[in-house]
């Protein structure tokens, strides 16, 4: 990085080079998630003035979305504030008052089981039956055994034998079924029982790391996802309140909502546009108040794109709006970067980047929410947990598009019911969640209904007055909840993600072309001719820079990993800028 101390005399530094001119960079975070907030938010306590937030939904929050229903607030993406001790997101709830409300039931010391903690689990098989309380104890006692031994090969250090393919569900799946297999104590019956039992705790593992199926985890890198030490909390009035309370030390005008991003022209020296029809936005009005707020009101005009003004990297819009910029945090989740990558930079990505998008994985964990008029469950059950007892010897977890709903590991009781009524909560993961997706409510309604029928071994049960479901995996600006490391994949990858561009120390692209573009135009065929110079000149360092849970090393997955990345990357700038500012420059 070249130092900021010199940025004040080089003409050749191009920190330096518009800020004599301009006063402060520019920076434009794309993503309202908790990412981009944090960032946002990190950049203006800090002095910088030039701040733009490009969200391409509706509304902030990103897979952060609280729906109110009644008195009751439901979650469709994240539910839980995992770990208290350093915890950002809950310490900032615990100070706004957020967990007063908070009962027993929703706070877990322990591993949590997807959503209660209240109660009982009953673990029921497609033939109506439950198994027995002593039965599942003894399971889940093995498979815990078994699931600490995954966290060691990364911990220790331990190495991965040919047989586990290094996959924790293989790994898993063969040392509790071999374990059952030689307990000289039970009869066959329970063996049976058990050994099908690993399918459906397989399945509910795959919802809590959002992928298709154990299979594809790695083993190796399992155990670097870290958890914060502390009892796990649910937001009572929603998760969203910790999104509004982010965005509260935010301007109004700075986020643009329904303001989606096609492609991100970077490593522009000198780029500028050419010709009076192009409008680009005006220097310093980004912070402007306005009293429009974000949901629609029309950004102040400023002046035009001086054509002596220089700038790295063009944001180009949907709407064909071109945004210079100094800097650009790039928050979008690791589904979008899958799709969009070859399309969304310009020029490419470097390899190692490309390769660790693709080494790295996302998959989709939806809820299911179905309220019944009246519990038909005892007031001890906290959740029904399906087994399929034909699973038995199975080594899959994958189904043809007409059995998605066997990949439903169960529904968990919502509590306390004088808050949410009377209430379960559904959870499918992978290649079934979007074939889920793709069906209407009535249909989704009357298969689970039919489930339920099946395992409790009830025929009475009624059709739920209401159901609400999540969509991440067709939702087109995340595809997928949230991100995991895939067979082949390690910690480094996430490092290689989050690693800012362009890079100092290489300048090959994912097509092995060099990073530095060829004169000419920056367009896109889409929008009317709007050409670019290209211009050649010193290279600005972080002119691109990458944040989102999936960017986290070891918080990878959750609510915090994602902020704590936003801020990481407002960081970087903070400290490239603190001279200057420090100068007031």
């Amino acid at each position: 990085m070249q130092s900021c101390e010199s940025s004040g005399d080089s003409a050749d530094d191009p920190l330096s080079r518009g800020l004599r001119r301009r006063g402060q960079p520019r920076v434009v975070v794309i993503g309202a998630g908790l990412a981009g907030l944090a960032a946002a938010k990190a950049l203006l306590e800090q002095g910088f003035t030039d701040v733009t937030v490009l969200e391409a939904s509706s509304h902030i929050g990103g897979r952060v979305q609280s729906v109110k229903l009644g008195h009751a607030t439901f979650e469709l993406g994240a539910t839980w504030i995992h770990g208290s001790h350093g915890n950002p997101i809950y310490h900032l709830a615990e100070a706004s008052g957020l967990l007063e409300e908070t009962t027993d039931g929703e706070r877990s010391v322990g591993r949590i089981s997807l959503y209660s903690k209240n109660g009982v689990a009953c673990y029921l098989t497609n033939h109506g039956r439950r198994i027995p309380k002593d039965v599942v104890e003894e399971f889940s006692d093995l498979y815990n055994e078994v699931y600490n031994l995954t966290q060691e090969f990364f911990r220790h250090d331990k190495p991965v034998n040919a047989e586990s393919q290094n996959s924790v569900g293989v790994f898993t799946r063969e040392e509790v079924r071999n374990r059952i297999r030689n307990d000289p104590d039970d009869p066959e019956a329970t063996k049976r029982l058990k050994l099908a039992m690993i399918q459906q705790y397989l399945k509910v593992e795959s919802c809590e790391s959002s992928s298709h199926s154990m299979d594809e985890v790695s083993l190796s890198a399992f155990g670097e996802w870290t958890e914060i030490p502390g009892a796990h909390h649910i937001i009572p009035s929603g998760f969203m309140r910790v999104v509004e309370l982010l965005a509260e030390g935010i301007p109004a005008h700075v986020i643009q909502l329904g303001k989606p991003v096609r492609c991100i022209h970077w490593d522009q020296a000198s780029a500028r546009p050419r010709g009076p029809e192009i409008e680009p936005r005006g220097e310093g009005d980004h912070n402007h108040d306005t009293g429009e707020g974000s949901q629609g009101g029309e950004e102040p005009q400023g002046r035009r794109w001086d054509e002596d003004e220089q700038w790295p990297v063009v944001v180009e819009c949907e709407d064909c709006e071109l945004i210079p910029a100094d800097h650009v945090i790039v928050t979008v989740s690791l589904g979008v970067l899958k799709r969009q990558y070859t399309s969304f930079f310009r020029p490419g990505l470097p390899t190692e980047k490309v390769a660790a998008i693709h080494r790295l994985g996302i998959g989709t964990t939806d809820k299911i929410f179905l309220e019944f008029e009246e519990p038909f469950w005892g007031p001890e059950c906290n959740s029904l947990q399906f087994v399929w007892e034909d699973e038995a010897e199975s080594r899959t977890l994958t189904y043809p598009p007409e059995l998605w709903y066997r990949k439903i590991c169960g529904f968990d009781v919502l509590y306390p019911p004088e808050r949410y009524g009377h209430v379960l909560s559904g959870w499918i993961c992978g290649e079934e969640a979007l074939v889920m997706e793709k069906c209407d409510d009535e249909a989704v309604a009357e298969i689970c209904t039919e489930m339920l029928r099946q395992f409790t071994g009830n025929p009475n049960i009624p059709k739920p007055r209401r159901i609400l479901r999540s969509a991440w995996g067709s939702n087109p600006y995340f595809h997928g909840s949230y991100s995991y490391t895939q067979v082949g994949s390690s910690g480094a990858d996430v490092e290689k993600l989050a690693k800012p561009l362009p890079y100092t120390e290489s300048s090959k692209t994912a097509h092995g072309s060099s990073t530095k573009q060829q004169p000419g135009h920056l367009f896109s065929s889409k929008c009317p001719e709007q050409p670019l110079d290209a211009n050649r000149g010193a290279v600005k360092p972080m002119q691109v820079l990458f944040s989102g849970e999936a960017t986290h090393r070891k918080y990878y997955s959750t609510t915090h990993g994602a902020l704590l990345s936003g801020q990481r990357e407002a960081a970087r700038l903070i400290e490239m800028y603190r001279d200057l500012f420090q100068q007031g420059t």
